[in-house]
């Protein structure tokens, strides 16, 4: 009895999970219990590989608790970053549209739950439902409207800036007041994500402190307002503040 009933509340917290992600916002209920029932929270230690660039796809994955690094190699074995995602986001579901393959490997940045779901669900929804496809359609879109502006911003922006602007999508951007930003991951991995090598975002970081005056302790910022960090990163951005394309947990998609 037990047993069932933790089940069974796994299985809600998987599905709650699933309804708050855009990309599922107007799915219809059978699929949600369809994809969830068939679900378990599973658990990855820091540095474990759930998947490798081109491995035959057979599940997309959602993040319940941690982070995940999406990433490529080249052929002398570097790294290129390709996101960093927290709880929340879901990723390898485009391997439906790339011959059945992932397009990038997957690691744990740090102890991680999630859980995995077929993709030939996925795929008969998108067949048999077209609201759902255009949903998929329209998260697509919206994830490649952010892409086209991280392009800007390796383009326009400095350094600093495109730290300050990191920085920026990690808060409320409607919070008024003194507020406090904790990086979500070490140092090393942020400069991965914003193209930079550690040295020249150590450099980066300390002109962004010397223009902005914000205060930084290891692995926090302390800011007296977020005009602090906007009006010096936002002014080589086509965007105005506060964002509405900037990402959050529950509405960004994976490609």
């Amino acid at each position: 009895m037990a047993k069932t009933r933790m089940m069974t509340d796994e299985t809600h917290q998987i599905s709650r999970a699933l309804a708050a992600h855009a990309l599922f916002k107007n799915a219809r209920a059978d699929l949600l219990t369809s994809l969830s029932q068939r679900a378990h929270i599973q658990k990855a230690s820091k540095g474990k590989v759930l998947f490798v660039n081109r491995d035959q796809a057979d599940h997309f994955f959602l993040i319940l608790k941690g982070w995940v690094k999406l990433y490529r190699e080249t052929l002398d074995g570097t790294q290129a970053v390709v996101d960093i995602l927290p709880a929340g986001h879901i990723f390898g579901e485009t391997s439906l549209f790339e011959n059945g393959m992932y397009s990038y490997s997957a690691e744990a940045v740090e102890p991680l739950e999630y859980s995995a779901f077929s993709l030939s669900t996925l795929r008969a929804e998108i067949e048999e439902n077209p609201s759902f496809a255009l949903q998929m359609l329209s998260s697509m879109a919206h994830y490649r409207k952010q892409q086209d502006q991280e392009l800007e911003h390796l383009t326009l922006q400095n350094a600093p800036q495109r730290i300050g602007c990191f920085l920026l999508r990690l808060t409320d951007q409607t919070q008024k007041g003194a507020l406090t930003i904790h990086l979500p991951y070490d140092k090393t991995l942020v400069a991965s994500r914003l193209g930079m090598q550690p040295e020249t975002f150590s450099r980066a970081l300390s002109k962004l402190k010397e223009a902005t005056g914000i205060k930084i302790k290891g692995a926090t910022v302390e800011l007296d307002s977020l005009e602090q960090l906007s009006h010096f990163s936002c002014s080589a951005c086509s965007s105005e503040f506060p964002c509405k394309d900037l990402r959050t947990p529950k509405t960004a998609y994976s490609g």
